[in-house]
């Protein structure tokens, strides 16, 4: 516990010792993507649009589903 409380207080105090903080980076190029005067609308999609729905069909035989389902068909 002393160990987790000695680094704790060494990295706040070599943080409290830095010259000059990290500046903000440029966001003038992601306001552009924002802006609608420049970027072109995006349409609605329907991500069901391809849904087609499959159902359980029940069991059925292990080989005859094997042999429908191999390379050589």
């Amino acid at each position: 516990m002393k160990i987790q409380l000695f680094l704790g207080a060494s990295a706040l105090g070599l943080g409290a010792c830095a010259s000059e903080p990290t500046p903000l980076p440029d966001i003038t190029a992601q306001q552009a993507a924002t802006n609608t005067a420049i970027a072109s609308p995006i349409s609605y999609q329907n991500p069901l649009a391809g849904y087609t729905y499959r159902g359980p069909t029940g069991p059925r035989d292990w080989r005859s589903v094997n042999q429908e389902q191999s390379e050589d068909n």
